[in-house]
């Protein structure tokens, strides 16, 4: 899997733990519902920290808390 595909995965998990909705993680974040499913369903190939970081405040964790999972600490080098 590439960082793009983890991050994905990484934010529907979060989701189904919570039983809420993409939409529902948007409002609750303030992040657009288009934005976050450009991210979802690859438009996005980069997004950005801070998304990252406001979806993180509405789900009431911190970044390390979002990037702290064995997929992450297991991506390959992007640089090659």
């Amino acid at each position: 899997m590439n960082t793009i595909d983890v991050i994905k995965n990484r934010i529907f998990e979060l989701c189904n733990e919570r039983n809420i909705s993409i939409n529902k993680l948007a409002n609750i974040s303030g992040v657009a519902p288009s934005s976050l499913k450009n991210i979802l369903y690859g438009k996005s190939q980069n997004p950005k920290i801070l998304t990252i970081k406001m979806l993180c405040d509405g789900l009431d964790i911190s970044l390390a808390d979002f990037f702290g999972t064995d997929d992450f600490e297991n991506l390959d080098q992007e640089i090659k």
